[in-house]
């Protein structure tokens, strides 16, 4: 049986820093990046996307994938061998063949990680990623109800405590996904509910861990999820698609030819969307009337649910964790509120697919992924509300990790979209190493 061990790279100990067992990291200049979440066609990062998706892989195979001359594929290859992040599986090669081209690659994903941090209005997860996009760990911390600069720097030390456990891999980005208005640029973030104006979160954090930071809005991240690490990975991006997001706040993302729409100004909102509803409360808006702590408040005017004491913390999240318990137990008046959100979510959907005729449907968040019951209910009110024709709903392929995947899919897509030139600004690799051309699809 074939094994994982590494046979052959073109790795030199100079060129990749914190690698065989280096102890420190490399302090290296703070910067913010924008995020990249699309499917990227430079050449280096449609090769190391072939081998992610397919390796080991040959050479020929990724040639016939990308669509790239075998000369451009070669170089490129070589140029991710230098850089660490393939490696030669010599044990695969095919009998009898001839000449080092031959001997399938794949991703050389242990000796690296990435951070996620996914700042929820109740919850922070800090997530580590490997190259592949899997989560190898996750830890959870209430996230900081103080103004913005403690409470950032509260997270920026957790996340470098968190961040000490992974000293046998070298850090190479930290991507962090939260609601609000994201300025991608310079990191910062206008949060409401949080009370947040201009919080430098990119900085603090590049200030804190000594690494490159990009910074995205949380359901913009969710749909790059859906879209770089998802279930569909494999086949042909769809022209468009709409990704619906709801648990304590309600958000939307476009995907326009396999690139998430990121407005300048920030993504759109549709908390006050009209929504009618008189069994969670007729408030006329779609946030105030489908989040958790909406319908856990609703649950405990019924009496569904006791009114919790003043110092049971985490409240809305604790609230409808039992409000599901007692809806699976039988309790009709439970079932009857999560398929009354699952209709309003329903029809909310419709009135956006009207509006935007995506050729895609994706919903995610836990008012979706945490009661599948209620998707009949869901897609009953999509099917009587809109005016188009019929179009499935999607579940997303993360269920109820899906803040995790999309803070993990922030820390890769500097990666995924230019893997050498992220490399250099982790200070991962030694910047003498060679440039490769990027546009080489006619060589």
């Amino acid at each position: 049986m074939p094994t994982n061990t590494l046979t052959h790279t073109h790795l030199s100990p100079s060129r990749v820093v914190g690698y065989s067992g280096q102890k420190g990291h490399r302090s290296v200049r703070r910067q913010i990046v924008p995020p990249a979440l699309h499917i990227p066609d430079s050449a280096a990062a449609s090769v190391f996307r072939a081998v992610r998706l397919r390796g080991p892989v040959g050479r020929d195979v990724i040639a016939g994938v990308t669509s790239l001359s075998i000369a451009t594929v070669n170089r490129q290859v070589i140029a991710l061998l230098e850089a660490g992040l393939l490696r030669e599986r010599a044990d695969l090669a095919v009998s009898g063949a001839i000449g080092r081209p031959r001997v399938p690659v794949e991703v050389n994903h242990e000796p690296f990680v990435t951070l996620g941090i996914h700042i929820g209005a109740r919850t922070t997860s800090i997530v580590a990623a490997d190259l592949f996009g899997r989560t190898l760990d996750t830890v959870e911390t209430p996230t900081p109800r103080n103004p913005a600069g403690p409470a950032l720097a509260s997270l920026a030390d957790s996340a470098r405590r968190y961040l000490r456990r992974w000293h046998r891999r070298r850090p190479l980005w930290v991507g962090v996904a939260i609601g609000g208005t994201v300025d991608g640029a310079t990191g910062q973030v206008d949060h409401p509910r949080l009370g947040w104006r201009q919080a430098p979160v990119g900085q603090v954090l590049a200030d804190a861990l000594g690494l490159p930071v990009s910074v995205a809005s949380h359901v913009d991240a969710m749909a790059g999820a859906e879209l770089l690490l998802g279930m569909r990975r494999f086949l042909p991006s769809s022209p468009t698609s709409l990704y619906v997001y709801a648990r304590e706040t309600v958000g939307y993302a476009l995907v326009i030819g396999g690139r998430v729409h990121c407005p300048s100004s920030g993504p759109g909102t549709i908390a006050s969307l009209p929504a009618h509803s008189e069994l969670l409360g007729g408030t006329g808006a779609l946030e105030t009337t489908v989040s958790d702590e909406a319908v856990v408040a609703v649950a405990r005017q019924q009496r569904i649910l006791p009114f919790a004491p003043a110092n049971r913390g985490n409240g809305p999240a604790t609230g409808i964790a039992d409000l599901l318990r007692v809806a699976r137990a039988g309790n009709q008046q439970a079932k009857d509120l999560l398929a009354e959100r699952g209709r309003v979510l329903g029809e909310a959907v419709a009135l956006l697919r009207d509006m935007l005729n995506p050729d895609e449907l994706v919903v995610g968040g836990q008012a979706f992924t945490e009661y599948p019951e209620a998707m009949e209910q869901v897609e009953a009110a999509f099917a009587a509300r809109s005016v188009l024709g019929p179009r499935d709903i999607r579940l997303t392929a993360f269920g109820n990790r899906v803040q995790e995947a999309g803070a993990g899919t922030v820390s890769l897509s500097g990666l995924y979209a230019d893997p050498l030139g992220a490399m250099r600004r982790a200070g991962a690799l030694d910047a003498r190493l060679p440039e490769v051309t990027r546009d080489e699809s006619s060589a």
